[in-house]
């Protein structure tokens, strides 16, 4: 097996331990990597990283050669904890539905999907799709109701004491995620989405039983339907269970080798899937990795419970957002991928998450700072292209771009997106207009057709659209500033009047960004193509302030898009009429 030598590139690092350990263990059977995710509502892009991070792992094995599965457990038989703020179609009275499965709660109003869990899974999953995601998929309420799980439970309850026995060297140390409530004040405009927080089974209880003794087995009601319920007793040798409704009042004895109306409690769920699944790699979030949770408990009890082995498990740190300051997790409306791809491309999102170690936290740009990452991208692009980028940084590009299975849809004419952004803001989205400008940008190579910018063109709309206030969005005068164009001195007009000469000689996009920085340098008395090292530091005095007699006298404010796609939107006529002195 050929070994990475590329100590950054941690896709490769964790590809050559997953595919030595699965080799070790399953000789000859398909690597198994998994991830959980739990549609009790929007699965936001903090939950992402619990997909993205085994994916990519997954689709390098793939790209070795090797046979790799990609399970992606659907968790929607997990209780339905709390009515989401901020989901459309859904008010309080969801509330009564607290307490049973999620696939047994009505969806929210006016869905096409028959239940809650169906819902919120079918978003996640057309955005999988858009991210080149291939998985399996698993829905836990179908495992359990079929039966699947079941000689796995009767196992578990017969070494009911053992489990109770590993559980309590944890009892009595600081609840996690008390402790994490604590290191989570952070400020509302840079809010983290952890990963695991989607998940109903991040804060599940350990199935600490009561005067009946320790039962690590939850039933649903048969009559309410919730998981408000207790065990009472169990005989291992009948496996007839005795259980009581706190919610309403319900008392029933079943057996457990015939039932399936129930699960098992976290903490034992996720070992025994690792167990039954003979999963390779799953990584977890930093709530599931502190002492007493999940993946810590989940070690013993999978090795002395179910004669299984842990998952290697990176921990993964949480996902930050910039620019959406009112969607806080507390409030609703979390960002979701959807919500991302809306306005960036596949490939871009990709490699947000492939470029960062899964412990290093990063953010997702919904503000301003979209077209840093944009230009970024670029960057990178053309360095891979020349063969200049460092190995890591390449063979990130290439995982974001593609898949084993082939590329992903790209812009075929990839215009820079702040360039976009601008000219949709300043255009409203007229195609005639934007064709007209895009067309002109360069002359050797123009664009023909509006489809050649797609689909950037689209997402950067989709971003002025949605994410930049009304007040800031750029309005082109209809009629010159007279009173303003009356103030100016010589020195004012002499700039304007060298501007609007050099127009049509300069009509493009690298063109009028010579012209408009080339002005103040003739009117100081040097060369248009003067060097910085050639100019005094008064040139760029003099170049802010005639960049904002420009913005003023085309847009009636201080600053705007770039000046040279400004007046490229405008166009040369307008331009004239606007700045005739």
């Amino acid at each position: 097996m050929a070994q990475s030598t590329d100590t950054t590139d941690w896709v490769s690092r964790y590809a050559d331990e997953v595919i030595a350990e699965s080799e070790r263990r399953a000789p000859g059977k398909p690597v198994v990597v998994a991830s959980g995710l739990s549609p009790s509502g929007p699965v936001h892009l903090g939950n992402l990283r619990e997909v993205m991070t085994p994916h990519l792992v997954a689709d390098e094995i793939r790209r070795r050669g090797h046979q790799v599965r990609h399970l992606i457990s659907w968790d929607d038989y997990d209780r339905y904890r709390k009515v989401p703020a901020g989901v459309p179609g859904v008010d309080e009275s969801w509330a009564e539905h607290i307490g049973k499965p999620l696939t047994s709660v009505p969806a929210p109003a006016g869905s096409a999907y028959p239940n809650w869990a169906e819902h919120f899974k079918a978003a996640m999953a057309a955005s999988l799709a858009e991210l080149g995601v291939e998985y399996d998929g698993i829905s836990q309420t179908e495992q359990y109701t079929s039966g699947v799980y079941r000689e796995q439970i009767l196992h578990a309850m017969r070494r009911r004491g053992d489990i109770d026995a590993i559980l309590d060297q944890y009892r009595t140390k600081k609840d996690p995620a008390k402790a994490k409530g604590k290191q989570q004040q952070k400020p509302a405009d840079e809010a983290e989405l952890e990963a695991a927080e989607g998940s109903g089974a991040a804060a599940e209880d350990d199935g600490s039983g009561g005067a009946g003794g320790y039962f690590p087995y939850k039933p649903y009601c048969g009559q309410c339907g919730k998981d408000l319920t207790t065990v009472t007793s169990y005989d291992d040798g009948s496996t007839e269970l005795a259980y009581t409704c706190t919610a309403c009042g319900f008392e029933e004895t079943v057996r457990l080798s015939e039932f399936n109306r129930g699960k098992l409690v976290w903490k034992v769920d996720w070992p025994m899937r690792w167990a039954y699944e003979g999963v390779i790699f799953e990584p977890s979030g930093v709530d599931h990795s502190s002492p007493g949770s999940s993946f810590v408990v989940g070690g013993q009890i999978v090795r002395q419970i179910f004669d299984g082995v842990q998952p290697i498990g990176p921990m993964y740190a949480f996902v930050g957002i910039s620019g959406m300051a009112k969607m806080s997790s507390s409030r609703g409306g979390v960002p979701t991928p959807a919500d991302a791809l809306k306005i960036m491309e596949a490939p871009l999102l990709r490699w947000l998450y492939a470029r960062r170690r899964p412990n290093q936290a990063f953010k997702i740009a919904f503000d301003q700072e979209i077209q840093r990452l944009y230009d970024e991208w670029d960057k990178l692009a053309a360095k891979v292209a020349d063969g200049s980028a460092l190995p890591a940084d390449a063979a990130a590009y290439a995982r974001a771009v593609g898949t084993a299975a082939g590329p992903l849809p790209a812009t075929p004419h990839p215009l820079p997106y702040r360039t976009l952004a601008s000219v949709a803001d300043i255009t409203a989205g007229a195609e005639d207009q934007t064709l007209r400008i895009l067309s002109e940008l360069d002359p050797a190579d123009p664009l023909a057709s509006l489809d050649e910018a797609r689909p950037r063109l689209d997402r950067a709309e989709a971003w002025i659209n949605a994410h930049v206030p009304a007040d800031q969005r750029t309005v082109v005068r209809d009629t010159p500033d007279t009173e303003l164009l009356a103030s100016l001195d010589e020195e004012a007009r002499e700039s304007l009047r060298l501007l609007l000469e050099g127009l049509d000689s300069h009509w493009s996009l690298d063109g009028l960004t010579h012209l408009v920085y080339g002005v103040p340098k003739v009117r100081a008395g040097f060369s248009a193509d003067a060097g910085p090292k050639e100019l005094p530091p008064e040139i760029k005095t003099a170049q802010r302030t005639f960049f904002a007699l420009l913005y003023h006298l085309l847009v009636s404010r201080d600053t705007g898009p770039r000046l040279p796609t400004l007046l490229l939107a405008v166009g040369a006529e307008r331009v004239r009429k606007l700045l005739g002195v």
